[in-house]
């Protein structure tokens, strides 16, 4: 028997490696395809946080600059809280920002909240009381309130707009004190902001 020539043997592995190479690729393909699948899927997933926002009517004014008060004085003001958010949440208030007079001025003007519907920062005209949130006190107590946590009025606001008012009355009070004690009073200065926080729940 004849041994293959050195150029036929050549030509036979050039032949074989392609060949070879697509015996491969089928039985790749093949094993690759060689189950069932299915799939489903469900798309579109998103989270988005809720927002609360809090605002009122007084347009950047403070609700009382009072000047030249004497002992006995007393005025109300009112301020509307309009509450804004997608989740429900409360609203309480609390004072801030106390000035302390140096002669115990803090400590002889009385406020007392009330909250209710009707009246605006312009005028309480149409106000209607549904009760108390701040018992008369003094600011010197009232500064004690001062943060959400000890914060009054508890109003629990739903989804979407809705508002409150808030009356706010202050009076003088020097009962008990002597002409000396009433005296040293003159040129005091006091105030305390009064701040609203909404927090979701």
């Amino acid at each position: 028997m004849k041994t293959p020539s050195t150029r036929i043997a050549k030509i036979a592995g050039i032949i074989s490696t392609p060949i070879a190479l697509l015996v491969v690729g089928l039985m790749v393909w093949q094993s690759s395809y060689a189950a069932f699948t299915g799939t489903t899927r469900n798309s579109g997933n998103s989270w988005a946080t809720g927002s609360v926002a809090l605002t009122d009517d007084d347009a950047g004014s403070a609700r009382f600059q009072v000047a030249d008060m004497q002992p006995g004085d007393t005025d109300n003001a009112c301020i509307k809280v309009t509450a804004n958010a997608t989740v429900p949440g409360t609203v309480r208030g609390y004072a801030v920002n106390p000035i302390i007079s140096g002669k115990g001025l803090e400590d002889r003007v009385f406020v007392t909240v009330q909250s209710g519907n009707g009246g605006t920062f312009a005028s309480c005209t149409g106000f209607v009381a549904e009760g108390t949130i701040i018992p008369r006190m003094p600011l010197s107590t009232l500064a004690g309130y001062d943060d959400y946590a000890d914060g009054v009025g508890g109003w629990d606001v739903d989804k979407g707009t809705q508002s409150k008012t808030y009356k706010v009355t202050w009076d003088f009070d020097a009962t008990g004190m002597t002409q000396t004690q009433v005296d040293a009073l003159q040129g005091s200065l006091t105030g305390i902001d009064f701040q609203w926080e909404l927090q979701s729940s």
